[in-house]
This record gives C-alpha cells, structure tokens and sequence, in this order.
C-alpha cells in the first residue's frame, strides 16, 4: 500500500497506542493509585491527589492527603514496583501534605474540586464499545504481560513495553509491538515470537505490516530507560487520542476531582446511549466550575447517528453529574482504583461505569 493510499482524504485511517504495565509513565499510574486505595480502604472519605515521578533509581512521591487512615506510602511504592516485576530499589522520597483548605471549601458543600471539561465516548464499533485500534493496542500490550507472567518460552520478557495499531477503513494496516527483553535473547527469535504467540493471534491472519523492536535491541526499561510521571498516558487510558481529553489525568486522585469521577460518569452516559439503541456512536461532554455542583455544561453528539435532544434528555432523567451523584451512582468511595491503571479505565468488565441504564 502506497504513503498516498493513507493519507489520502477519502480513506479513512486511525492510530492508537497502548503500554504495559512496566512502562514507567504506566508504574507512577499504578503507584499513586495503589496509595489511593491504601487510603480509602481505611477512610472511604479521604481526600487523595498524589502523583510520582520516577527517574534513573529515584522515585518521588508528591501530593497532598487529607484521611484518617494512616498509610507508608513509600511502603505501598516500593511493593508495587515489585509486583510489577522491577527488582532494584529505588531511594525514594515522600512529600505529602494536607490538601488546602481553600479547596475544601468548595469540595466539602458537595461542589467540584475544581474547574474543567471531561468527556465520556462510545461507540458498537467493538464488543467493549470503544474504537477498534484502541482495543487491539490493549490486547497486545495485556497479552505481552500474559506471556511474561505465565508462559515459561516468554521467560525472556521483561516488564516494559508498548504497542500501536493503525487501521485503515476499518482494516489493520500495521501493528506494532516493542518489547524490553534479556540482553541474551536475539532480535529474530523475539520477532518471530511475538509475532506467532501475540500479534496474530490478536490481529488475526492477513496482508498487513507488522513490526517487533523496530530499533532492534530493548534491553533497559523502567525508570533505568526512561522518566515516569503520574498521569502522562492519559490518551492510552481513554480513548486513543480519537477524541478529545479534558486535558486531567485520572491516577491518583479520589473521586470528589471531576477530572476522574466526570469522566466516568460522561463514558456511562455515552455508553448508556449507545446500548439503549439511541446512537450508533455517542459523545458526551461536561464542564464544571470548582466550588458548583451542577455541571455547567452537558452536550451530547452522536454524530448524526440519534437524536441528540433526546439522549441528553435521557441523561439528565437517569444520570446525575453532581459530584456527589456520581459518586452515590457508581460507589467510588472505595479502593477499586490501583486495577484501572493499566490498559485503559473503559471498555473493561467490573467497573461500575462500564453498566449502562436504560435512557429511553
């Protein structure tokens, strides 16, 4: 297929990346919401904004924390970078204080804990409701881990990794697989590997490009490769970049912040309208003012595909987008969070805003 045939206007194409659990961004993810959980397991009300920041055998933990739960925070780091399969130990650094007063004002009465715009999307493109390039990229990167941890021919994996699917008019045109692995492993054996235990047995049988470690060796991952932050794989944790972010990251934050909570409730509406039959693909938006309950902003757009009116209709009869409501709806006040830091927050069973309601 020629470089026109994909760029050409009538076609087409999507991209949508995913990363494994060891990828650094993907670690200070699963850390801050790992001490999230830590914290409301013992105060279902605490008031949590932590993020981290790993970097060459320094981890730095940072935030502010309001609960009456007490929680070693850098005990709940160090455990976390383990189970993930990082060996070495970090130095690490805790600086956490209380969250401000002048916040909780406003948090307290039931209002946002601060401005901004969330957005919720579905679509029955996939059984998950969400694009197809994003799923595909989440198969490979979750089948990656499945083969470190269980089979013992993929001893040779390590925990880093990352994928990426395009998809033209409907059709996988490349996937893409880069994978950490043992200094002693070689390059044409991982390809051909990887390529007959996950890429095709996810992307199935057929003309299309696919690339294993396309800049050869992989064997530095983690923080000894790369910088992590809290928050910075916030298109891998939604949509795939195919439609807009509000620009707020989701880990490490308890539900009275919009940023994660509004986003959840905005996909169960999206979702709602698309398995009640309204809409073939629907997106959701909602904006909020900090310190005000009522959102002030709530549209949807199925892009031609249902009635616009009347599904915003249905949302506002079924759906509260009150902090307070949503969190009443969807039960966020407990420790279910540390599980969504990986292979997106949608499209995923046992969730609470993946459980559509009837809006008609």
């Amino acid at each position: 297929m020629s470089d026109e045939a994909i760029v050409a206007n009538h076609h087409t194409v999507v991209t949508a990346e995913s990363v494994t659990c060891g990828h650094p961004d993907k670690v200070c993810d699963q850390i801050s919401d790992a001490i999230l959980d830590a914290f409301l397991t013992g105060d279902p009300y605490s008031r949590v904004a932590v993020e981290c920041l790993g970097s060459h055998g320094l981890l730095v933990i940072g935030g502010e924390v309001t609960s009456s739960q007490e929680v070693n925070v850098i005990d709940v780091a160090l455990k976390v970078y383990e189970e993930i399969g990082y060996h070495e130990k970090p130095e690490t650094i805790a600086r956490i204080s209380q969250q401000s007063p002048d916040i909780a004002q406003g948090v307290n009465p039931g209002g946002a804990g601060d401005q901004g715009i969330m957005y919720g999307y579905a679509t029955n493109e996939t059984p998950e409701h969400l694009p197809k390039a994003i799923v595909l990229a989440h198969r490979l990167t979750s089948g990656l881990e499945k083969l470190r941890r269980t089979n013992k021919k993929f001893s040779w994996l390590r925990p880093d990794g990352k994928s990426q699917i395009t998809i033209l008019d409907g059709k996988v045109q490349t996937a893409l697989v880069s994978c950490q692995h043992d200094p002693e492993m070689a390059l044409e054996d991982i390809q051909r590997l990887i390529a007959e235990h996950l890429i095709r047995p996810v992307t199935g049988d057929g003309d299309y490009q696919i690339l294993v470690n396309p800049t050869g060796r992989f064997t530095l991952g983690g923080f000894t490769a790369d910088a992590g932050l809290t928050g910075r794989k916030i298109m891998v944790d939604t949509y795939g970049g195919l439609i807009p972010h509000g620009g707020g990251c989701f880990s490490g934050k308890d539900p009275t912040k919009v940023d994660r909570s509004g986003a959840y409730q905005a996909r169960r509406a999206a979702l709602s309208a698309v398995a009640s039959g309204l809409a073939e693909k629907c997106l959701v938006s909602v904006a909020y003012a900090i310190g005000r309950a009522e959102p002030l902003m709530l549209t949807a757009n199925t892009f031609g595909t249902g009635d616009d009116k009347k599904i915003i209709a249905g949302i506002k009869k079924h759906i509260d987008f009150t902090p307070k409501g949503i969190i009443e709806q969807l039960n966020l006040r407990r420790p279910i969070y540390r599980k969504t830091a990986c292979y997106g927050h949608f499209g995923r069973d046992g969730f609470p805003w993946e459980q559509p309601v009837d809006l008609k």
